[in-house]
């Protein structure tokens, strides 16, 4: 399949956009970045901002967690050409398509606006096109960033109404 992908559409202007992509993604720092950027210039929400950027860093670092655990091992095969240097050997989940959704979905989220769609399927391909992860594991690194963003919104949530519920309590004390 990975071959197949790379026959059709891996021509020079695509490759070049995947290794842009692959270097934004690269330990999740194009992410981490907006991320920090969101909570420079949203001042109001700069708590969810950063929440959302530590869960992103989270979904990465498990996702490296579980790739030293499962070990498997890159594509390696004579009709598939590998397009852009990588940390490791290693290939499960894909770690790009594990922050990049867990991005998606929160970062989408604070903007209001439903970027999932776009750029998880895009960081997806660009992981193949590039020969550098079977289609399992972008699929199911995008499954861990998905869950992590998704339990991650669930725990902010519920602090930040800890926090208003505990300010209501100080200032009845406090009358």
């Amino acid at each position: 399949m990975l071959a197949a992908v790379q026959r059709t559409v891996a021509h020079p202007p695509v490759v070049a956009a995947a290794r842009g992509m692959s270097l934004f993604g690269e330990h999740a720092a194009g992410w981490l970045a907006i991320g920090l950027a969101g909570a420079a210039l949203d001042r109001a929400r700069r708590r969810e901002w950063l929440g959302s950027a530590a869960a992103v860093a989270f979904a990465h670092g498990a996702s490296i967690g579980i790739k030293r655990v499962v070990r498997r091992r890159r594509p390696e095969h004579p009709a598939v050409r590998v397009l852009v240097g990588t940390p490791s050997r290693l290939s499960f989940p894909s770690s790009h398509a594990t922050s990049t959704t867990a991005a998606a979905v929160l970062y989408g989220g604070l903007l209001g606006a439903p970027v999932t769609p776009v750029v998880v399927p895009a960081m997806a391909v660009s992981r193949l096109v590039l020969g550098v992860h079977y289609p399992s594991d972008v699929a199911l690194g995008s499954v861990l960033g998905a869950a992590v963003a998704v339990g991650s919104r669930r725990w902010l949530r519920r602090r930040a109404t800890n926090r208003v519920r505990n300010a209501l309590s100080s200032r009845k004390a406090g009358s």
